[in-house]
């Protein structure tokens, strides 16, 4: 990720659930050619020109994908958040690259937001 393509307050990262990452490998490389960087048995994640993503190990849902937003100000975006009535089910972390959290909106959606360290 090179930090001209980041755009602040922008969809910058789909993140989807899978139940074998290699099969899910397999089949988005077969598809669409897409090339995958591996962070542990966990994860992986792969690159595009306008949005990055990556696949996680749990059990999907259908038609589940987690939205990530790119900011500039990770505490200031959490405020803003919750201050608009978005409930975090998952505090700040650090990840290789970064720090994220997870909210709700009221709708019950699940969005992450996450800023470079």
């Amino acid at each position: 990720m090179t930090a001209n393509k980041l755009k602040h307050e922008q969809v910058q990262y789909l993140e989807f659930l899978t139940k074998d990452i290699e099969r899910a490998k397999e089949f988005y490389h077969k598809s669409f050619g897409w090339k995958f960087v591996g962070y542990g048995p966990d994860y992986t994640a792969f690159g595009g020109d306008y949005v990055d993503g990556g696949f996680t190990t749990g059990e999907p849902v259908k038609g589940s994908v987690l939205v990530v937003l790119y900011f500039d100000d990770l505490e200031a975006t959490k405020a803003k958040v919750i201050a608009a009535g978005g409930k975090i089910v998952k505090d700040v972390f650090s990840f290789p690259g970064g720090q994220r959290f997870h909210f709700q909106d009221p709708d019950g959606y699940e969005l992450a937001v996450w800023a470079t360290v």
